[in-house]
């Protein structure tokens, strides 16, 4: 969530509808556009720390090793490849299982085949707790384990994905809009209103821990911002804690600023700045499921105003992330309103200001 309006024209639902059905072309054209790249992914091996020094465990199947910034351990297995990240100050673990691929015909051309999976741990991680019991419970039960991780769960809110309900007929998942259409008409204002959190799309009350419920509005219903995807997806479906706002409570803040600015988890890229100097160099640092924060308007002042996870490479070797935007009306990877690469010198990356790992 922007909190403010994002810089771009004024166009109408009419003028979206044309360009979401001419996405091939424009997919194609905006690739053409896109200026030689600024930023390089370097290491296509997003997880391959490279080779470190390890212990073996009792077994001698597997070997844990410790690499630096930031500071995490990795798991590999007997055949020397990776099976799991762990970052210190971590919830959110990287897991290496059955492959997959992510796509958005509607949208764009990206495909994303990746085997890793992306998944919350009931701690945070700290060296040396591979020996704890907690992590070797989690871990029994998650290593091998087909059940829905971040990325399924965040691909059920994109164009065209089914309705899911739960047992009292909520419908949690499915097709999700980014808000409802802003009919004031207002010069400079943006096709559709922010402010649509995880319980505007579900249509219920939600009580948080510091006391204070969300309300949905009836006019925000199946609607997610891209901070409320966020918090659709790690919080209300993973279970990360959620607070009620950005200052009240603990957990997931609201909006991207407040996520970008919290003490949660462990920073990845950290934020030095709004400016277009304080563009983030050493993106090769990046990996599955870490948050990216953006700087898109100049209106919000020192707030970031945009924020997304980053999915992976895609075939073409970028490196892609997933959001909830107003350009498509919901959760994306795709090209419309520019190409979802956090390389190069697209409009996403030149604006991407820091990363965090909940």
């Amino acid at each position: 969530m922007a909190g403010k309006k994002k810089s771009r024209p004024v166009v109408s639902g009419l003028v979206v509808l044309a360009l979401v059905a001419t996405s091939g072309y424009l997919t194609l054209e905006l690739r053409k556009q896109e200026a030689p790249g600024v930023t390089e992914v370097r290491n296509v091996g997003v997880l391959d720390g490279g080779k470190s020094s390890g212990s073996a465990d009792d077994k001698g199947e597997a070997t844990w090793s410790r690499l630096e910034n930031p500071a995490r351990s990795v798991l590999r297995g007997s055949d020397g490849q990776i099976k799991a990240v762990f970052t210190d100050g971590a919830r959110l673990a990287t897991l290496t299982g059955p492959a997959r691929t992510f796509t958005e015909p509607a949208s764009t051309a990206s495909k994303v085949s990746t085997t890793d999976w992306v998944r919350l741990m009931p701690e945070p991680w700290k060296k040396g707790a591979e020996k704890e019991k907690w992590f070797t419970d989690w871990h029994a039960e998650y290593a091998d384990s087909k059940e829905d991780d971040v990325f399924a769960t965040a691909f059920q809110y994109v164009a065209g994905a089914p309705q899911k309900k739960d047992e009292q007929g909520v419908a949690y998942a499915g097709d999700a809009n980014f808000g409802p259409l802003n009919t004031t008409g207002a010069e400079g204002g943006d096709l559709r209103l922010e402010q649509s959190d995880f319980y505007d799309y579900l249509g219920l009350p939600y009580p948080f821990r510091d006391g204070q419920t969300g309300t949905p509005e009836s006019m925000r219903a199946k609607s997610l911002d891209c901070s409320g995807f966020i918090r659709m997806v790690l919080g209300y479906r993973t279970r990360y804690p959620l607070m009620s706002s950005d200052t009240s409570g603990d957990g997931l803040p609201r909006t991207a600023n407040g996520m970008a600015r919290s003490d949660e988890g462990a920073d990845v890229l950290p934020l030095t700045g709004v400016g277009p100097d304080d563009r983030p160099s050493a993106i090769d640092q990046l990996q599955p499921g870490d948050l990216v924060f953006f700087k898109l308007d100049a209106r919000t002042k020192e707030r970031l105003d945009h924020v997304g996870i980053v999915l992976g490479y895609d075939t073409e070797g970028h490196l892609i992330f997933i959001s909830s935007r107003e350009e498509i009306n919901g959760p994306t990877i795709g090209d419309v309103g520019g190409v979802s690469r956090l390389d190069g010198n697209g409009y996403y990356a030149k604006t991407l200001r820091s990363a965090k790992r909940l």
